[in-house]
């Protein structure tokens, strides 16, 4: 059993607290259901492997903010901070459980075929709650609920559901290391765990 969700820590914790988190976007929101981890300098696949920049100065910021980039110049990604701050390290949100505002969600995904399509993934998930640059640096943990921007809940895991880890994917380097974290047989992931 992992215990409840703390903003610090070590990374690969934070991740599998995450999960049953509910992330939420105004009228929209998700439980979510898989994550990646990504440390600092030790860590090659991170983006703050060399040390800050402009680009990913949010994961160098406090515990629960959200770091969100472009990917292929053209899907948004969004990460929690967790390190303290000045220290780097963030966990991706890879996909999501809808749990609110789905004809929100189909609105801003008209290509999606199924519900399980809406956050199977970063790019997906961020479109769904319409998270984008702008979100970059927020606090997840001092929005009122409901409010415009992101906004991060306390969930847990429900009864039976156990929490699976495998190799990162989409990345190039450090692919071995074990700190893609999902739960179990959820039919949202983006991919199965191999």
């Amino acid at each position: 059993m992992v215990a409840p969700f703390s903003p610090t820590g070590r990374v690969e914790v934070v991740a599998q607290q995450l999960l049953g988190c509910v992330l939420s976007s105004g009228a929209v929101a998700g439980r979510i259901v898989e994550v990646e981890a990504y440390g600092a300098e030790d860590d090659a696949a991170s983006h703050a492997f060399r040390g800050p920049t402009a680009r990913n100065a949010s994961m160098f910021g406090s515990p629960g903010t959200l770091y969100v980039y472009l990917i292929y110049g053209m899907h948004w990604c969004a990460n929690v901070a967790c390190g303290p701050p000045g220290e780097a390290s963030a966990v991706l949100i890879r996909a999501l459980e809808p749990v609110q505002g789905l004809d929100l969600m189909w609105s801003r995904r008209p290509k999606a075929r199924a519900e399980v399509d809406l956050c199977s993934g970063p790019g997906k998930l961020c479109a769904s709650l319409d998270i984008t640059g702008d979100h970059d640096g927020v606090s997840l943990l001092r929005s009122p609920p409901g409010s415009f921007g992101p906004t991060l809940r306390r969930g847990s895991l429900h009864g039976g559901e156990e929490i699976v880890c495998g190799p990162r994917i989409g990345i190039t380097k450090e692919v071995d290391r074990p700190w893609r974290f999902a739960i179990s047989g959820n039919r949202y992931m983006s991919r199965p765990l191999m």
